[in-house]
């Protein structure tokens, strides 16, 4: 998933694909406490996911607030 891809989300869709991401992050962690955690990398992968769409809804916030101004 690229920012790209993202930033032509609406924030609505963003949210929802965070919510997602979240659920999954919690259960390979889950998945790596009680050693059935296959794929290793999918956690790194995932939590950088969780940071893009963070960083591009905090993005679409700024350039928000800034029309409104």
């Amino acid at each position: 998933m690229t920012a790209t891809e993202l930033k032509a989300k609406t924030p609505d869709q963003l949210r929802d694909q965070l919510v997602a991401l979240k659920k999954e992050a919690f259960n390979l962690r889950f998945q790596a406490a009680t050693g059935q955690l296959e794929n290793t990398a999918r956690m790194r992968t995932v939590r950088r996911d969780v940071a893009r769409i963070m960083t591009v809804l905090n993005q679409k916030a700024a350039e928000a607030a800034a029309a409104a101004n």
